[in-house]
């Protein structure tokens, strides 16, 4: 069934409890989206949905209002310990923003109790927080949801407690599936009671999930919400229609681009997403107030927004990549005003602190790694990649030392002539650590190395036992994962233990021992490089 009507919440077929609209009138939500008018009074007639519709259509109150009717009409009030509803979505900030509507509307109905299951957060203290409370609404993540399931050591009988389930709710299923987490859905739905309503609402239908549709729904009701004044040939668009979708393919302006771009819709608010490392290094670019980390939403409920993405000249045919395996046409971007060269002043940034200098080496490692490893690799292929233009698109002084770089010339690329390892700390507690490190390092040359035993005509197999083996790669995993000590501090260590082995092989002498352990070089990484 396809559905683009909008209304008031009074001219809804079913009636709504007084408290809810009180709620709506409070938070000014006077009129119901398309998603909303259709899958409410389904939901309420005690029938499945599965619905498409694009993000930002308003899909949250479209299952979070018939949540709380339902409980509400139940005939046996819920007990303490007794779940009636639970909300699934892929990932944390969702599941908080879903939180943040129920409680909105919970806050009328003091007799339900709603509890949040994220990852990110101690496991006990939300099964403590579980059999203190209790919870009649539960939003969950899959991987935390099914992780409570088996807490019965622990006290938490979770399977139990969903066997009064009377709604279940599956928001972003098609994301849900995407991030792998089918294995987790199917262990969940097995504790679930089969006399229930279920909604299962995403922005495309895929034919896993129409897998999903069958194995958790019954007879569902589909519905396909289009909006109002979409063309027949966008139609299948699955980005809101007032939302203006733009590429660039400019190289080394990519920064430079970007703030062009800001400042041309300067009147208006922006979420800007990077990968992790680059994150850090463009919020302290452009010194927010506030800062999203993961990707936002624009153009929802009817309003106006825009959306860019850089790309690089033989990335182009990605353009297309987007527009019929995604649906999801962009058009190239113009700028009308003047882009301004803006990359001096970061690295003018750089030269007066270290921590940035870090942060911009790591932000260029995160995107030549994240660029390998890309799932589309026909057309994002790091053979492809200038290092040279990248490098001075992030404001790079000089180039990181990793095996996307090992044994190449960079041609095009100068690297500062100033000694990056003079380059201080501004946090003077940070520069007073790394000092004492140094001073540290240089105590311990003061003593020999002990004298190395060799077995010959041993295989290292041989050499080790499994627990020896197990111990040095668990202290592998803790230097890839990260440690209590900074990357960059723990990149120094190396380096310098690197530079004491070559002085006690007679590799080197101590005047030059003495140039390197203070000058930094050696051939191994420092702040911010990578093997």
């Amino acid at each position: 069934m396809d559905n683009s009507t909008e209304g008031t919440w009074d001219t809804l077929p079913i009636q709504l409890t007084e408290g809810i609209l009180q709620t709506l009138e409070e938070v000014k939500f006077t009129h119901m989206t398309p998603v909303q008018s259709a899958c409410i009074p389904l939901f309420m007639s005690n029938k499945d949905v599965a619905a498409e519709a694009v993000t930002g259509s308003g899909k949250t109150l479209a299952f979070v209002i018939p949540i709380i009717e339902l409980l509400l009409k139940r005939e046996e009030k819920l007990k303490k310990m007794q779940v009636g509803a639970l909300v699934i979505t892929p990932t944390r900030e969702l599941a908080l923003q879903i939180s943040e509507v129920m409680e909105m509307f919970i806050q009328k109905f003091p007799q339900f109790t709603q509890i949040l299951l994220i990852g990110g957060t101690n496991p006990i203290d939300d099964v403590e927080k579980f059999k203190d409370k209790g919870a009649h609404i539960v939003i969950a993540t899959p991987g935390r949801l099914e992780d409570m399931f088996r807490r019965k050591a622990d006290g938490l009988d979770l399977a139990s407690s969903v066997r009064s389930l009377d709604v279940l709710v599956l928001d972003e299923a098609d994301r849900l599936l995407d991030m792998g987490f089918e294995a987790s859905l199917n262990t969940i739905l097995g504790h679930l009671p089969k006399q229930r309503r279920t909604g299962l609402f995403s922005a495309t239908q895929t034919q896993e999930l129409e897998k999903l549709v069958r194995a958790g729904l019954r007879n569902p009701v589909r519905i396909t919400v289009k909006e109002k004044g979409v063309a027949a040939s966008a139609v299948a668009q699955k980005t809101p229609s007032r939302l203006c979708n733009y590429y660039t393919v400019k190289t080394e302006n990519k920064f430079n681009n970007l703030v062009a771009f800001i400042r041309q819709h300067k009147q208006e608010k922006h979420l800007i997403f990077f990968r992790c490392f680059i994150v850090v290094f463009i919020f302290c670019v452009f010194v927010f107030s506030a800062f999203v980390h993961r990707c936002g939403r624009t153009a929802r409920i009817g309003n106006h927004g825009n959306a860019l993405v850089f790309l690089l000249p033989m990335e182009e045919s990605y353009v297309n990549f987007l527009s019929i395996n995604q649906k999801c046409p962009l058009q190239k971007l113009v700028l009308t005003g003047e882009v301004v060269d803006v990359l001096p002043k970061v690295k003018a940034m750089s030269l007066a602190d270290r921590a940035m200098f870090d942060r911009g080496m790591r932000a260029f490692v995160s995107y030549v790694q994240a660029y390998a490893k890309h799932e589309c690799s026909l057309i994002f292929r790091l053979k492809d990649l200038n290092f040279a233009t990248l490098a001075r698109g992030f404001a790079l002084l000089r180039m990181p030392k990793m095996p996307e770089l090992k044994g190449k010339t960079i041609p095009g690329f100068t690297r500062t002539t100033l000694d990056t390892d003079t380059i201080r700390y501004k946090d003077k507690n940070r520069e007073k650590q790394r000092q004492k490190m140094l001073a540290e390092l240089k105590e311990k040359l003061k003593t020999p190395l002990p004298k190395r035993n060799f077995i010959k005509n041993k295989s290292w197999s041989k050499q080790k036992t499994k627990k020896e083996r197990r111990k040095k790669r668990s202290a592998k995993r803790k230097l890839e994962e990260g440690s209590d000590i900074e990357d960059e501090d723990m990149n120094e260590l190396l380096n310098d233990t690197r530079i004491l082995k070559r002085l006690k092989k007679g590799q080197i002498s101590e005047e030059d021992f003495e140039k390197q352990i203070t000058s930094g070089t050696g051939g191994a990484p420092r702040d911010g490089e990578q093997l």
